[in-house]
């Protein structure tokens, strides 16, 4: 009964340190890989009708262009294709030539809305990637609400109207100065 227990033990211990298929070989363990949302950070901003979508990748790893898209997620929101800069060719062992971004790389998509905005701008964006070292992350989908851009302050109508501003504060201290001239100041006493 021993033998059986032991032999049955050292089994499960085998299969519980088993590599999967596509690890064997690899001289890497499981925790030298980031999680896929420290590897693969993704931000969205809108401004009147574009929104960029932002990815910043960990060094060590990559998107794969054709694997990135954005889709439209709110009712009543229409999004045209995604316009990114082209990345740099890699010859990956199992998919042939691809087009990868590493570092960062941005997304521009136009988008019409019927809705007036009558409901949150919403996002659905797909992405999928590795690391160099040998481990790919399965398709990565997420919704996204843009972070609206802030409008740019308004530019000065006149060179003088900062001057303006002030000579009016001081006037006005001035005024004040002037209707308090012969009343004293009550101040408790201490």
């Amino acid at each position: 009964m021993k033998i059986l227990l032991t032999a049955t033990l050292l089994l499960f211990a085998g299969v519980a340190s088993a590599k999967p298929w596509w690890m064997r070989g690899a001289v890497t363990n499981e925790d030298d890989f980031l999680p896929p949302d420290v590897a693969f950070r993704v931000a969205a901003s809108a401004d009147d009708n574009t929104i960029r979508v932002r990815w910043v990748i960990a060094d060590g790893y990559y998107l794969y262009r054709h694997r990135m898209d954005v889709r439209a997620e709110s009712p009543d929101l229409t999004t045209f294709a995604p316009a990114m800069p082209p990345g740099e060719v890699k010859v990956d062992p199992y998919f042939g030539s691809q087009e990868i971004h590493r570092q960062q790389v941005e997304a521009t998509v136009r988008y019409t809305r019927l809705d007036a905005g009558a409901h949150p701008l919403q996002i659905k964006v797909t992405y999928q990637g590795c690391a160099d070292a040998g481990l790919c992350y399965p398709p990565i989908t997420k919704v996204i609400y843009p972070q609206r851009a802030l409008p740019a302050p308004p530019a000065a109508s006149h060179p003088f109207e900062g001057v303006a501003i002030l000579a009016g504060v001081v006037a006005f201290l001035l005024a004040g100065l002037l209707l308090r001239k012969g009343r004293k100041l009550d101040l408790p006493a201490a």
